[in-house]
């Protein structure tokens, strides 16, 4: 059984997935490099703020599941990483390049997955990225990624990873801010019902009175 990554391991992996197709000149990626890749304002989700000693102590956990792999480049004189992931997880080019996205950014749908791996991979349409997720989510394995519900009004479900586990589901009915609670609608309840008995009281005394 695969090991459950913290956010900030999976941050790393990711962030080296990408960078080794997005600037391979510059990969394997230093700690400076990779920190810097981890805090990106753009193409995060969510948006983290990792010192250095933080994805150093991350990386030494990585490294001992052969998730990373060390080497000092060509220069000889600063320790680099690389990712091992596909071979770990056993899992395709594409396959990998999903997951990588899905840890960058968070849950998308099989369109927005497409277009956010552009540069990583490209896929002829959305049905093909489909294809590849139903694959990932299938393995005997174990699923390394989840279709969620579809949310109210969106056109596509989303898809997670489970690389970190089980993510925590949103209530399919959330209670939005502006509707009564339970007991403020009991208490609207009561108060129509001591109206309506109000006026009928208020209707008997008239005609007494009348009498």
């Amino acid at each position: 059984m695969l090991h459950v990554l913290s956010p900030t391991e999976a941050r790393i992996l990711g962030v080296l997935i990408e960078k080794s197709k997005t600037t391979p000149d510059a990969y394997p990626l230093t700690v400076n490099s990779l920190t810097s890749g981890c805090n990106q304002k753009t193409s995060r989700e969510p948006v983290m703020t990792l010192t250095e000693s933080e994805v150093q102590s991350a990386l030494e956990e990585l490294r001992g599941r052969t998730l990373i792999m060390e080497s000092y480049g060509a220069s000889g004189r600063v320790l680099r990483y690389a990712h091992n992931f596909a071979k770990v997880y056993d899992v395709p080019a594409a396959g990998m390049d999903l997951l990588a996205v899905l840890m960058l950014r968070g849950p998308q749908t099989a369109s927005e997955l497409r277009a956010n791996c552009e540069r990583l991979h490209r896929f002829a349409d959305a049905s093909t990225v489909e294809a590849y997720l139903e694959e990932l989510a299938d393995r005997a394995s174990g699923a390394l990624v989840l279709k969620l519900p579809r949310q109210p009004g969106a056109r596509e479900p989303r898809w997670t990873h489970l690389l970190c586990g089980e993510p925590v589901m949103e209530s399919a009915n959330p209670q939005r801010a502006d509707a009564p609670s339970a007991s403020t609608a009991e208490l609207e309840l009561r108060v129509e019902q001591l109206e309506r008995q109000v006026a009928e009281l208020r209707a008997t005394l008239a005609l007494l009175v009348g009498e």
